[in-house]
């Protein structure tokens, strides 16, 4: 049996998947299997997934039920207790198994572990920032509040964590009525911290491919069925960092549904948050209207092209 399940959900990433599997073939640990489902592509995908030779690669093609459901799929054939996730547009390093093997060894008894990670939009690389997260490399250590070190950018990201195997019977899969990327790996690893310790190593491991062909998160907004944050309210009303976090996660939702016009929707959101948890910049934009919000993001986009990244969140 292998240390590392690693399961790759596929859908029409024809233009992107060799080189997500080869960052998977280059790793300096090379005790896994890799799950590749094929999510009902129509495009090239599967021609590219079948020309790649290696005995460890498992391909089961099924009907297209989106990401949630593929990346349940893959945890039903999944053979070993280390289960790693990596979106079929994204790239690890060749230290990134072996990281989290270390991170393991130092601390195994957490419910999820986690890496940093480098946002990529052509030649330009943006580092991630983690609030109260030594920056010291190579460190590796316990996150003291899994919620506050995610207000500016995520401790977990999809392609950049591990989970043992045995956490899903506790906790669950990914909620499969979350569609089109609207936070189903948010809401697990929320799931996760709220019951178990998380380990992170903020040495950057992998590559979140931010300019990748048919990305689920340029997905028509209103088409989305988001997190329901609102089933972690109780639990919020004795942990203020996590009601921070939900009024953050409300925010960015309430922003998204304002860019395509649908005020209200996004006041469903907004009604809902204390704005005393968010900054003058998160403040500033949510009291703006579509065509000025339009008009900010777009110069976002411009600055980001000169190399200038502006971000609402630090």
């Amino acid at each position: 049996m292998s240390l590392f399940s690693i399961i790759i959900p596929v859908y029409n990433k024809g233009n992107h998947i060799q080189n997500t599997i080869s960052s998977v073939l280059n790793q300096t640990n090379q005790d896994f299997e890799i799950i590749v489902v094929n999510d009902g592509s129509t495009d090239h995908s599967l021609d590219v997934i079948k020309s790649i030779n290696d005995k460890r690669i498992k391909l089961f093609t099924i009907e297209n039920k989106g990401v949630s459901h593929a990346r349940n799929f893959g945890l039903t054939k999944a053979s070993s207790e280390f289960i790693a996730f990596l979106d079929a547009d994204d790239y690890w390093f060749p230290n990134h198994l072996e990281t989290f093997l270390m991170l393991y060894n130092k601390f195994p008894n957490c419910g999820l572990y986690a890496t940093a990670y480098t946002c990529k939009i052509g030649d330009l690389e943006i580092a991630s920032e983690y609030y109260k997260i030594p920056k010291t490399p190579n460190w590796m250590g316990i996150v003291n509040n899994y919620f506050e070190s995610s207000t500016i950018n995520g401790i977990a990201w999809t392609s950049a964590v591990m989970i043992p195997k045995h956490i899903f019977s506790s906790i669950g899969n990914f909620d499969e009525a979350i569609t089109l990327g609207a936070g189903e790996d948010t809401d697990l690893w929320m799931r996760i911290a709220l019951k178990h310790s998380v380990a992170f190593s903020n040495t950057v491991t992998a590559y979140y491919m931010l300019d990748a062909d048919n990305r689920i998160t340029n997905s028509n907004t209103n088409l989305r069925h988001f997190l329901n944050l609102d089933q972690y309210e109780d639990e919020a009303k004795h942990n203020d960092s996590l009601k921070k976090y939900l009024d953050i996660n409300r925010y960015a939702i309430a922003i998204q549904y304002k860019l395509v016009g649908n005020n209200k929707k996004a006041s469903e959101y907004i009604k809902k948050l204390d704005f005393n948890n968010l900054n003058k910049k998160q403040r500033f934009l949510l009291y703006l209207n579509t065509p000025l919000l339009k008009l900010f993001m777009n110069l976002k986009v411009f600055l980001r092209n000169k190399g200038m990244f502006l971000s609402s969140f630090n």
